[in-house]
């Protein structure tokens, strides 16, 4: 998983659009759906501490992250991908119908349990969290010796597991259960006609109980759950 509980990899093409073009991200859009995937991911470049990239973003050899441009980005490959058939069921992922979601990705967003295999894999069963030593030759050597190749684990506490909920279930399009912020307090719950007010919720699913972001809303997700969690 990536930063913020992110899967890394799901089935059908990846797009990364980190230093194109507008009209180079339409190309590298069009040639993917030319294939007619049933499943695309498209996510945002995010920047690892300790990378090359950041020392070289740092050493001002690469440009930083333009959030504008991502934002265009976005919105054209939301376009594009929704034109050729496509519907998003988590901001990242568009699938062709609900079956091809991907079920391994929906399993990390709905908090269900899945058991990770290797060098830095993560896993969670049970509301344990555990995650495995990252270089592939200590990881071999603890199996070679019979020890677990976990690095450090965590049991997630009820509150911890509410705001990862509100965190992860916020980004499907079937949306966050508006029942369920009552345990966040008033917060969770006032903040939810100003959501609607601004845009980034669609109106018709809080009418309906549930908080499905819009287009803009997908554009700032992460604000959008932080307006919902207390502080």
């Amino acid at each position: 998983m990536g930063p913020g509980g992110r899967p890394r990899r799901q089935p059908g093409p990846h797009l990364r659009h980190a230093g194109e073009s507008l009209a180079d991200w339409r190309y590298s859009l069009e040639t993917a759906l030319s294939y007619a995937p049933d499943h695309i991911s498209a996510y945002a470049l995010i920047v690892e501490d300790g990378t090359k990239l950041a020392a070289q973003i740092r050493r001002g050899e690469v440009p930083e992250i333009d959030d504008d441009d991502h934002a265009a980005k976005y919105e054209l490959a939301d376009e594009l991908i929704s034109a050729a058939g496509l519907s998003w069921y988590e901001v990242s992922n568009w699938s062709r119908t609900p079956e091809q979601a991907c079920r391994h990705n929906l399993a990390y967003w709905r908090g269900d349990d899945w058991w990770g295999i290797g060098p830095g894999a993560h896993s969670h069963v049970g509301g344990v969290r555990w995650w495995n030593v990252k270089h592939p030759t200590a990881y071999a050597n603890r199996l070679g010796s019979g020890l677990s190749p976990a690095a450090g684990r965590e049991t997630l506490d009820s509150q911890t597991r509410n705001v990862e909920r509100v965190m992860l279930e916020a980004r499907l399009n079937s949306g966050l259960d508006i029942t369920s912020l009552g345990g966040l307090g008033d917060t969770g719950r006032h903040a939810v006609a100003g959501l609607i007010a601004d845009g980034l919720i669609d109106p018709a699913s809080a009418f309906h109980g549930s908080l499905v972001l819009t287009l803009k809303g997908r554009l700032l997700a992460d604000a959008v759950v932080r307006r919902i969690l207390p502080d």
